[in-house]
């Protein structure tokens, strides 16, 4: 399986961490596209360099480099996740405005209806951000807000890391036991 995973300049980027560490451990190819605003606030939450994100990915991207093999609708990538999305991101998939390469990625998955996971970190959210989200699951994205579960009893944040890359890992269609299920 090859996936695109776009990093836009949203809180959250810990989820992105955690989420490419599973996908290493399964052996998915990982596509990821860095934006410049990604870049800066990875190093402010985490106090480490982007470099522990794009070490993960089998390739990386700047998000301006739209000469990438991975911009054309001929590379056939199995689905993309941006993680974590921001809300101009969202506005532009829904608008279908590709200038950078995250949301070119993106469009081709739309138009290629491959699956396309959006990660909201947002909130809270505007009515014309509400719009653009119905706009993109309209057209078979899918909008997941990082919003993670507690049915599990989470200890420590790194358990609410694993629900949102559990969660994630299943829309994509990946098997995984990262996160706990809900038991009756």
């Amino acid at each position: 399986m090859k996936l695109i995973i776009g990093v836009s300049g949203a809180s959250g980027t810990n989820y992105t961490l955690n989420l490419l560490q599973g996908l290493r451990k399964q052996k998915i190819e990982t596509h990821v596209i860095v934006s410049e605003w990604a870049e800066k606030v990875f190093e402010k939450e985490n106090d480490k360099k982007i470099s522990e994100i794009t070490k993960l990915a089998t390739k990386s991207y700047f998000n301006k480099e739209m000469d990438a093999l991975i911009a054309s609708s001929s590379f056939l990538a199995d689905g993309m996740i941006i993680i974590p999305a921001s809300v101009k991101t969202c506005s532009e998939i829904a608008t279908a405005h590709t200038g950078t390469l995250i949301t070119r990625c993106a469009d081709i998955m739309l138009r290629y209806k491959k699956p396309l996971v959006v990660c909201l970190r947002e909130t809270p959210l505007s009515g014309p951000c509400l719009e653009q989200l119905a706009v993109i699951a309209k057209y078979g994205g899918t909008v997941f807000p990082l919003a993670p579960g507690f049915y599990g009893k989470p200890s420590k944040i790194s358990d609410l890391e694993d629900f949102i890359s559990g969660k994630v890992m299943d829309l994509i269609g990946l098997y995984n036991n990262v996160y706990t299920r809900w038991k009756q």
